[in-house]
């Protein structure tokens, strides 16, 4: 029994009633896209500022940096949107990548296991919020942040296979620090979903 069922004999607390789902709201989107594009230009900096990472992900055609630009301009325009400051999600996590990497390299096993996350994560669990975000806000409408054109699945093979060759030159250490580096990666690219999801204020 609950007190409230039987106010003299319950000591039982009542049920907590289940919190109503989170609706996202246009501003929410538009945050959410704001703190995404600081990620990816901190990724893309980082692979143009060293050469190991240059010669094998520059221009991989998996850069979303062009399409985020494009697509919150026209969130703006078409909601009457002013443009959010980046989010304290983005800010940290953008830093935390940008100070990963060392002049001489230290730290690139590290940068590779984020950096194929948040890439890879998007082209699988991104499609879905942005489906689920196109039909709950923009009336069905895909945002250019989720195409990639027709051969999307040959430019996931090759930048896979430039990991597995550069992972080739790593010592078993090497290796351990990339396995160990997915909990950050998951929770540093996961936490600019909390925009979506009411876990983050704006």
């Amino acid at each position: 029994h609950t007190k409230e069922q039987a106010p003299r004999e319950g000591e039982a607390p009542s049920p907590a009633k289940p919190a109503e789902p989170y609706a996202p709201t246009q501003s929410d989107y538009l945050q959410f896209l704001v703190d995404s594009l600081h990620i990816y230009e901190a990724l893309e900096e980082v692979v143009e500022s060293h050469p190991v990472l240059k010669e094998k992900f520059s221009n991989s055609g998996l850069e979303r940096t062009e399409a985020l630009n494009n697509d919150i301009v026209h969130m703006m325009e078409k909601f009457g949107l002013e443009r959010p400051a980046v989010g304290r999600a983005g800010r940290r996590y953008a830093e935390e990548l940008r100070n990963m990497v060392s002049q001489d390299g230290d730290g690139i096993p590290e940068f590779i296991c984020h950096y194929y996350n948040f890439y890879f994560a998007h082209l699988a669990g991104g499609r879905m919020i942005g489906k689920q975000m196109s039909n709950l806000l923009l009336g069905g409408e895909t945002l250019e942040f989720y195409k990639w054109g027709e051969n999307v699945n040959e430019m996931k093979s090759k930048v896979k296979d430039s990991i597995e060759e550069l992972a080739e030159s790593w010592s078993r250490d090497d290796r351990d620090k990339c396995v160990g580096a997915t909990s950050d990666a998951f929770q540093g690219g996961g936490a600019i979903n909390g925009y979506l999801y009411g876990g983050n204020p704006h």
